[in-house]
């Protein structure tokens, strides 16, 4: 039985308690249901995957978490406290970062400079102390700029922290794109589909990492991912969606026999 407080897993990780928990969370866009009455929690310290056929409604409720979109029905509790609505930068600013579908980076920056912009909400030097670089924000730099370093050493991508985003091959943009995540220090960690069109080495190396950010940092991690395989190695724990409504929620093992999610991957009429 797995309590409040959390509890061991197999391979001797903590979980702790909940972190986060979407309470009935009903979104719609006009008269269509994206989400309909979804309620699951994710807690400290695991890996909590979020799955479905396309269209299901997944990177929905990644926009919700995120404060991109704001649902017309359900409470979304975050430490165990009602979250009020929120804007995504008020999110960040309670240490939640995320990756997108779409890669979302600058093209024309470098590498280094791309995952500088995750360390943004962390900066609180005014424009003038910054323009001028002397004082709080030369030190606020420095210290940014260490902590940028250790991640871009951490996802191995050295060689190329002064290079242009725009001639990097698919694989490295997304990993750069966690890069900036992780410079912001988040607590919960959203990623959305970070191996989709993937080949399999660069799926590989995608894995490691996650699994590594989650191990060594202690990082919570909520992901969508289409790669079952994927789903199932790294996941703690594994809600499924459909047509915007939960059809699943538990350990891997108990998930991948639910005759309902099933159906819904192999596409069995009801």
């Amino acid at each position: 039985m797995k309590d409040t407080e959390g509890y061991i897993t197999e391979d001797g990780r903590k979980i702790g308690g909940v972190v986060m928990e979407m309470k009935n969370i009903t979104l719609k866009f006009g008269g269509v249901n994206a989400i309909t009455d979804i309620s699951f929690d994710i807690r400290e310290g695991e890996i909590r995957a979020i799955i479905g056929p396309n269209g299901a409604g997944k990177s929905s409720m990644l926009n919700v978490i995120s404060g991109f979109y704001i649902p017309q029905e359900g409470e979304i509790w975050f430490h165990g406290k009602p979250r009020p609505q929120m804007r995504p930068y008020e999110v960040a600013r309670q240490g939640i970062a995320r990756t997108f579908q779409n890669i979302a980076l600058f093209e024309g920056m470098s590498v280094l400079d791309n995952v500088m912009t995750g360390r943004l909400t962390h900066m609180k030097s005014g424009f003038f102390s910054q323009a001028i670089w002397k004082g709080r924000a030369e030190r606020e730099e420095i210290a940014n700029r260490e902590i940028v370093e250790r991640v871009i050493d951490f996802l191995e991508i050295q060689n190329i922290r002064k290079t242009p985003v725009a001639g990097l091959s698919y694989g490295l943009k997304k990993r750069v794109e966690l890069a900036r995540a992780l410079a912001a220090e988040p607590k919960l960690l959203l990623l959305d589909e970070p191996m989709a069109g993937m080949n399999v080495e660069e799926k590989e190396d995608m894995c490691r990492f996650i699994l590594d950010v989650n191990d060594e940092f202690g990082t919570t991690i909520a992901l969508i991912e289409h790669d079952m395989g994927v789903v199932m190695d790294l996941s703690d724990r594994v809600v499924v969606m459909d047509y915007g409504k939960k059809i699943g929620d538990g350990p891997p093992d108990e998930v991948r026999s639910n005759q309902e999610v099933i159906d819904a991957y192999l596409g069995v009429q009801h």
